[in-house]
């Protein structure tokens, strides 16, 4: 039996085939440009998109389990291809905002597109297990410029608190998921094992890079005119939502890294030592 990976060269893919072929698994990888994919040795990359009908020929071959990265466009042609081709078990990344736990989770673009692509997952006739991660500590990346260049932070809201999850826990989830039994139909919500304040996270990466840095907070309003250059008003609201709604109440821990795997999971220190060459 082979596993096929889309995404797999995204921050969760990479760690997934990895994952994988340390357990010796056959794994094929869907690459939109697959010469440029370095991914590990004996790993086979098809050319494609998960949102067109232009996929390489082979890719299902011996394939029962798939990790679905949740691709903007349509994926039913693929979810299509997959149920013909026989796969019989689908791992989706999702969100936990797919979940609609919180009023806000309504309005974002993130539960919109999330659920989306369960739905067409759900009806694709193919059985499934939902990945719904809550916030990623790589989107702390977002902040590598100016600590690189000043040493400060820009933003609203340090005291809201996030239980930020590493990308490589994700991974390991759904690693455990594909080789194994028992998770079908599952919804799982994943969270790092610490909710901390946003001036905490800034004092973890502090700490990995062996420097003090300052988190300057600014209003709302600034923030909103400061990103409306990179992001659209909407994904901009919605983490200021977010960001608001956690500071009287914290991201909840979720147990499920540890229950699934068997291992704690990972903690925000350990995230910033494994990225510290981002911020410096």
């Amino acid at each position: 039996m082979s596993y096929l990976i889309t995404g797999a060269t995204g921050a969760i893919g990479r760690h997934i085939v990895d994952q994988l072929v340390a357990t010796g698994a056959e794994v094929h990888a869907l690459s939109q440009r697959p010469d440029q994919a370095n991914l590990q040795t004996g790993v086979k990359v098809f050319a494609g998109d998960l949102t067109s009908t232009r996929i390489q020929d082979g890719v299902f071959d011996e394939v029962k389990r798939v990790f679905l990265f949740p691709a903007d466009g349509d994926i039913k042609p693929f979810l299509g291809k997959a149920k013909a081709a026989g796969v019989e078990h689908i791992v989706v990344l999702s969100s936990l905002a797919a979940a609609a736990e919180f009023p806000r989770d309504l309005n974002s673009a993130s539960y919109h597109h999330h659920r989306a692509i369960e739905k067409a997952v759900e009806a694709a006739g193919i059985a499934y297990t939902f990945l719904r991660p809550g916030s990623f500590a790589n989107n702390l990346r977002f902040w590598a410029h100016t600590i690189k260049t000043t040493r400060t932070v820009y933003g609203p809201y340090p005291q809201s608190a996030q239980a930020l999850i590493h990308e490589a826990d994700v991974a390991t989830v759904a690693v455990t998921i594909l080789i194994t039994e028992g998770h079908k139909g599952a919804k799982y919500a994943l969270t790092g094992p610490e909710s901390l304040t946003q001036a905490d996270q800034l004092k973890t990466i502090g700490a990995a890079i062996g420097q003090e840095l300052t988190f300057q907070a600014i209003t709302p309003e600034q923030f909103t005119q400061s990103m409306s250059q990179f992001m659209p008003t909407g994904i901009i609201q919605t983490m200021l939502d977010y960001w608001s709604d956690t500071i009287e109440q914290p991201d909840v821990v979720r147990p499920m890294v540890e229950q699934i795997t068997g291992r704690p999971a990972r903690t925000l220190a350990q995230w910033a030592t494994d990225h510290v060459s981002d911020f410096i």
